[in-house]
């Protein structure tokens, strides 16, 4: 088997953020913290985050998935987005989803954002992201040897278990989001085909995020 590069991080960002989700708790003093760097791992700055008493993360800028040549920040910034929503923090953020009818679906497991642009109705469309969303809707989970998948975002559960080893250093490899030509082909239609991964401009996101266990029985999730 032949070893994938090592991921690569291409943007560091600084973020805001709160100790409380709610914005009227976060007017009293002593509830903003100090502006946060992420500029390594998402999953370990949104640790960090949590530990240092973060509930609500403010993105700095919004995310387009429409402009090819911010790619590389949007794949960071939604898998940034999976990981405080993993840790159930609030994140207040912006996107601007690729054209199409229900382009927001495949987005639809993440914290709710504040705005969803340039689709027909904004709106309505916000609407239904935050009445049908739920913690732990599309998810993957680390085993010895294998990662289990649970994805709902379409409605009804759908469970992956992936054992193979290229497949697998695949899904590391794309944690932060990472160039397509890193990935095989192969690898990659499998990914698309189940709407597990998506591709903006040259990069590929990872669509679930991970939990180090699950919220509720297993199969409830």
């Amino acid at each position: 088997m032949t070893a994938l590069p090592a991921p690569t991080l291409p943007y560091a960002f600084t973020v805001t953020a709160w100790r409380d989700h709610d914005e009227a708790a976060n007017e009293l003093p002593g509830m903003r913290l100090d502006p946060q760097d992420v500029d390594g791992r998402g999953d370990d700055a949104a640790r960090r985050l949590f530990d240092a008493g973060a509930r609500r993360v403010v993105l700095p800028r919004p995310v387009d998935l429409t402009d090819e040549t911010d790619a590389a920040w949007a794949v960071r910034a939604l898998s940034f987005v999976g990981d405080l929503t993993s840790l159930a923090i609030a994140v207040d953020w912006q996107v601007r989803p690729v054209p199409g009818p229900d382009a927001w679906i495949p987005l639809s497991h993440l914290h709710p954002p504040t705005a969803v642009l340039g689709v027909p109705d904004p709106a309505g469309t916000l609407r239904r992201w935050r009445d049908s969303y739920y913690i732990c809707k599309c998810i993957y989970r680390q085993g010895p040897g294998f990662v289990q998948v649970r994805d709902r975002r379409r409605g009804e559960l759908r469970r992956f278990t992936i054992d193979e080893p290229e497949y697998r250093a695949a899904i590391e490899l794309l944690a932060d989001g990472a160039p397509a030509v890193d990935v095989p082909t192969a690898i990659t239609d499998d990914f698309l085909q189940e709407e597990l991964a998506a591709r903006i401009g040259e990069f590929l996101w990872w669509a679930p995020y991970r939990v180090r266990r699950w919220s509720q029985a297993p199969r409830v999730i």
